[in-house]
Order: structure tokens, then C-alpha cells, then sequence
């Protein structure tokens, strides 16, 4: 697999980074993500310097990723507990011998 380097730009600075050619567009998608969240940080004016704009960026992000993750455990679990119940109600009615409602 053969890598070539990207160039893309966070808070006005150039960075080139190897990447697949497969996930190049996922790279440039990604790094504008992250360039508007510094942006969003830096334009608050609540926190000065790129390494802590940069920081507080990577705290929001995985914020937003473990809520996702959560919602989505949530629902999985939700889905499982359904299939579980209706599992049941099949066995119940074959070992019955009756006609199945859902």
C-alpha cells in the first residue's frame, strides 16, 4: 500500500501527511473538521495559543465520539432486548404448539 503525502492546512499552517490513496479524501475531510473546530475555539476568544486551542479541539471531538458511541450502544442494547423478547415469545409459542402473534 502505497503512501503518498497530502498537504492540508489547520489554522493557517501546512502540514503533509502520508496517507493511503483510498483515504485521502477522509484525510482532507477530517482535517477541515478540525480546522473549522480550532477555528470555532479560536474565534471565542476564550482560549489563546494553538496547543491549547489545539487541546480543547481534541477534548470536544472525543466528547462528540463518545457520545455517539453511547447513543449508539443505546441503541444496540435497545435492538437486542427487542430481539430477545420476541426470541422468547417465538419459543413460548412453539413449544405451545400455538399460532404466533408479533
Amino acid at each position: 500500500m502505497k503512501k503518498e503525502p497530502v498537504s492540508v492546512r489547520i489554522l493557517d499552517k501546512e502540514y503533509l501527511v502520508a496517507c493511503p490513496e483510498e483515504e485521502r479524501e477522509s484525510l482532507i475531510e477530517t482535517a477541515r473538521y478540525l480546522d473549522r473546530t480550532m477555528r470555532e475555539i479560536r474565534d471565542s476568544g476564550r482560549v489563546v495559543g494553538a496547543e491549547r486551542i489545539a487541546v480543547m479541539a481534541a477534548l470536544n471531538i472525543s466528547h462528540e465520539l463518545l457520545q455517539h458511541r453511547m447513543k449508539n450502544d443505546t441503541k444496540r442494547d435497545t435492538i437486542s432486548q427487542r430481539l430477545r423478547r420476541l426470541q422468547d415469545k417465538i419459543e413460548e409459542a412453539l413449544n405451545n404448539g400455538q399460532q404466533l402473534e408479533l
